[in-house]
């Protein structure tokens, strides 16, 4: 990780948006002074302001600030309302949108004349974690998808993908985080059921999801690999195994498939 050199606008500072403007601080990626956050809601800015960045509730206030990027982190429900009164600032531009299921002719429909680079990133990213897919527009140019990929790298790992991609990316990794905290939270209780303690449970569960993870990353192994080096035959694992994966498997298929039936609800507008 390592300073780059250029500025960015972030307008809505709710959950993802915080999250992206303290991550590229946290991780050195840019200069307090040099992240511009916009939200109506001043208790969603001010603990940001407090790092040091610009805080404003005006998003054209934004807009006409000189920033090199500027990302929009508001929900897609409203992202045409918030897009209106902008467009003609933000033309020439190039800016970012984390809205899940609008797609790149709709922003650039919103926003005529900006070089339009979609993201689906994930919240992880507020402990420099997280996972992010990075998709150009027609308009942005090979150096713009590399900006905005070496931002989010910073934040975890980032993958430039096609835009029809992007809809089963979101549906896995930027949903998943909440995958992994359900699967933490139903193996803490069957262990509290079990009589452990509650506190210790949770903690040696956490460790151990957390200690999977950085082995597997770090060592490159294959999951499947994993499973079997720590799978005795005939042993304990192997009978909590056999009962647990095909309903494990079959909840994230239909659990996917859900999260992608509701992106294009959302991109239908319902």
């Amino acid at each position: 990780m390592g300073s780059i050199n250029t500025s960015i606008g972030i307008i809505g500072a709710g959950s993802m948006g915080s999250a992206i403007a303290r991550g590229l601080v946290k991780s050195g990626a840019l200069e307090p002074a040099n992240v511009v956050v916009c939200d109506p809601l001043a208790s969603c800015t001010e603990p940001l302001a407090e790092f040091g960045m610009r805080a404003v509730s005006d998003a054209r206030e934004l807009a006409e600030a000189a920033t090199d990027v500027v990302l929009i982190a508001v929900k897609p429900q409203v992202l045409a309302d918030v897009c209106a009164p902008l467009a003609s600032m933000l033309e020439g531009r190039l800016v970012v949108s984390i809205a899940a299921g609008v797609a790149l002719a709709t922003l650039e429909e919103l926003l005529p004349g900006a070089r339009i680079v979609r993201v689906m990133p994930n919240l992880p990213i507020q402990v420099l974690s997280g996972a992010t897919a990075v998709c150009a527009g027609s308009q942005a140019t090979s150096e713009d998808v590399e900006l905005v990929r070496s931002l989010f790298a910073q934040l975890g790992a980032a993958h430039v993908m096609r835009e029809d991609q992007l809809d089963a990316e979101g549906a896995v990794v930027s949903c998943g985080p909440a995958y992994v905290a359900l699967f933490i939270d139903a193996l803490t209780r069957a262990g509290i059921l079990r009589g452990l303690p509650a506190v210790a449970c949770r903690e040696l569960v956490e460790a151990t999801v957390l200690g999977v993870a950085q082995t597997l990353l770090q060592t490159g192994e294959h999951p499947r690999a994993y499973m079997e080096r720590v799978t005795s035959p005939g042993g304990t694992t192997a009978a909590a195994l056999k009962e647990l994966e095909p309903l494990l498997v079959e909840g994230v298929y239909e659990a996917v498939d859900a999260a992608l039936e509701r992106t294009a609800e959302l991109a239908e507008g319902r």
